[in-house]
C-alpha cells in the first residue's frame, strides 16, 4: 500500500457497492475498496472481484494513500447517521480539493447540510442519486449527480462511462445541480416510481376483478401494452411476473400476500409536495395505498361487514381493456406532470438550475421508471425550457384528450363496482381541477374570513387587494394578518 494508483475509492461493499465497483473495473478504472467489516473486503476480492484490477484496503489510512489526487471517494452505505459517522471517520484523511460522493438514498436536506459543512473545509461533496437496482449498478444505472459543481469535471468521465445509455447512446447521467439537487431529483424519481407501480396495480385489479382475466391473459395484455405508448421496464417485468409459475405449478402472483412495503422515499416526496404547496396528489395516494395495504387484518374484518356493490358488468370486454389502458396512460402523464411541477417549485426555492429535459434523459435508461414516454418529456422541454406543466405541451394535450373518455369510464365503473382506484381517481380529479377556470375556493375564502377574519380578494378588484367583511354585524372590522385558524 502507499502508492497512489486508484482512480476512485468506494466504501460500503453491499451488493450495490460491489456491482458499481465491477462496473467501473469493466470500464478500465482502478478502484480501491474498503468496508467497515474488513472480512467483506477479502471475500469480495476472492469471489466477485477475483482476477480484476480492484484493490482491497484493510483500513482507511491505506485506502486513502492508494488514491490518486484529487482523491475521489464514493460512499455506498445506509442513509442517515451512518453517512455522517463515515464522514467523521474519513475527515482526518481528507485534504482540500478531495471529493466525497454519497451514492446512497440520502434525504436531500442532509445532503444540503453535508455539502455546506464540507465546503467550509475545502472538501467537494457530491450527493448522487443512483437508480436501477443491483442489475443497473452492474451493467449501467441512471446516475443523478449533484452537490459541489467543482467536483463534477473530475468524476464526469467515470460516471458517464458506467451509466446506462439511451437509444441514441447518450449517457443516462448529467449534472443536476448544486447542493442537494441530485438527491432531490432521485427522491422525485422514487416518488414517480411509487405512482407508476400503483397505477399498474390498479389496472391489474380492474382487469382481474372486473373482467375476470387470469394470470396468463394478464401477461398477454401487458406484453401487448409494452409494444405501445406504455412501453417501459415496469410494464415489461409485470408481464413476466404474471406468467411466472411457483414450484407447485401455480401462478406465483396469486400466492403473494397483498401487503406492500416501503422505504420512505415516496413519503419524502409527499412531504416535500406539502411543503412546496404543490398538488402532487398521485404520488401521495400511491404512498397511502401502500399504508392501506398494510392494514390487512382490518381489511379482512371489514370485508365481512360491508358487502360490495351489487353492480352487474355489462360492458364489452375488449373495449374495457382499452379503456383501462387509457386510464393507465393518462394517469401516468398526470403523475409525471406533477413530479416535474414539484421539481420546478423546489428549484425556484433552492435556486437550483435544473435542466428538466436532461433529467428526463437520465431516466431513459438504467432506472426503474425507464420508458419510451420519457423521450416525449425531453422533447417538450427542448421546445420550451420554461414549460410550467407538461399538460401545456401539445403532445401531452393530445394524449390526454385521446385518453379522457376511457379514463373517465374506467374511474366511474370502478366506483360503481366498489373497486378502489386511488391513483386513477385522484389523477382525474387533479386534471379536472387544473383545467377549471373556476373552483369553489371563493366559498372557502368566505368561510375563512367569517370565522377568522382572514380576508379575501374580489373578482371585480385587482389581484393583491384584500377585503374583510363583518359577516354577522357584531364581529368588528378588524382583519387578521397573523392569526391562522
Amino acid at each position: 500500500m502507499g502508492k497512489a494508483q486508484a482512480d476512485i475509492g468506494l466504501i460500503g461493499l453491499a451488493v450495490m457497492g460491489q456491482n458499481l465497483v465491477m462496473n467501473m473495473n469493466d470500464h478500465g478504472y482502478t478502484v480501491v475498496v474498503y468496508n467497515r467489516t474488513v472480512a467483506k473486503v477479502d471475500e469480495f476480492l476472492q469471489k466477485a472481484a477475483k482476477g480484476s484490477r480492484v484493490i482491497g484496503a484493510k483500513n482507511l489510512k491505506d485506502f486513502f494513500s492508494t488514491l490518486k489526487k484529487p482523491r475521489k471517494v464514493m460512499f455506498m452505505v445506509k442513509a442517515g447517521t451512518p453517512v455522517d459517522e463515515l464522514i467523521e471517520e474519513c475527515l482526518p484523511f481528507l485534504e482540500k480539493g478531495d471529493i466525497v460522493i454519497d451514492g446512497g438514498n440520502s434525504h436531500y436536506p442532509d445532503t444540503e447540510r453535508r455539502y455546506q459543512s464540507l465546503k467550509e473545509k475545502g472538501i467537494l461533496y457530491m450527493g448522487t442519486g443512483i437508480s436501477g437496482g443491483e442489475e443497473g449498478a452492474r451493467h449501467g444505472p441512471s446516475i443523478m449527480p449533484g452537490g459541489n459543481p467543482e467536483a463534477w469535471p473530475h468524476v464526469k468521465p467515470i460516471f458517464q462511462a458506467i451509466a446506462a445509455k439511451a437509444d441514441d447512446k447518450t449517457p443516462c447521467c448529467d449534472w443536476v445541480g448544486e447542493g442537494g439537487a441530485g438527491h432531490y431529483v432521485k427522491m422525485v424519481h422514487n416518488g414517480i416510481e411509487y405512482g407508476d407501480m400503483q397505477i399498474i396495480c390498479e389496472a391489474y385489479h380492474l382487469l382481474s376483478q372486473l373482467l375476470g382475466c387470469g394470470p396468463e391473459e394478464l401477461s398477454k395484455i401487458f406484453t401487448q401494452w409494452n409494444t405501445s405508448e406504455l412501453n417501459s421496464y415496469l410494464i415489461e417485468i409485470t408481464a413476466q411476473i404474471f406468467k411466472y409459475k411457483d414450484t407447485n405449478g401455480k401462478f406465483l402472483v396469486d400466492s403473494i400476500l397483498d401487503v406492500a412495503g416501503q422505504k420512505g422515499t415516496g413519503k419524502w416526496t409527499g412531504i416535500s409536495a406539502l411543503e412546496q404547496g404543490m398538488p402532487v396528489t398521485l404520488i401521495g395516494e400511491a404512498v397511502f395505498a401502500r399504508c392501506l395495504s398494510a392494514l390487512k387484518e382490518q381489511r379482512v374484518h371489514l370485508s365481512k361487514l360491508y358487502a360490495p356493490p351489487q353492480a352487474v358488468f355489462k360492458e364489452n370486454k375488449e373495449q374495457m381493456v382499452e379503456d383501462i389502458k387509457a386510464a393507465l396512460y393518462a394517469s401516468k402523464i398526470i403523475s409525471y406532470a406533477q413530479g416535474f411541477m414539484l421539481m420546478r417549485a423546489a428549484a425556484a426555492e433552492m435556486k437550483w438550475k435544473l435542466n428538466y429535459g436532461a433529467i428526463a434523459m437520465m431516466w431513459r435508461g438504467g432506472c426503474i421508471i425507464r420508458s419510451k414516454f420519457l423521450g416525449k418529456i425531453k422533447e417538450a422541454y427542448d421546445k420550451n425550457g420554461d414549460l410550467e406543466s407538461l399538460l401545456m405541451d401539445d403532445f401531452f394535450k393530445k394524449a390526454i384528450v385521446a385518453s379522457a373518455k376511457g379514463w373517465r369510464h374506467t374511474v366511474a365503473l370502478a366506483a360503481l363496482h366498489g373497486i378502489p382506484t386511488p391513483c386513477f381517481s385522484t389523477a382525474l380529479a387533479f386534471f379536472d381541477g387544473y383545467r377549471s377556470a373556476k373552483l369553489p375556493a371563493n366559498l372557502l375564502q368566505a368561510q375563512r374570513d367569517f370565522f377568522g377574519a382572514h380576508t379575501y380578494e374580489r373578482t371585480d378588484q385587482p389581484r393583491g387587494k384584500f377585503f374583510h367583511t363583518n359577516w354577522t354585524g357584531t364581529g368588528g372590522d378588524v382583519s387578521s394578518s397573523t392569526y391562522v385558524a
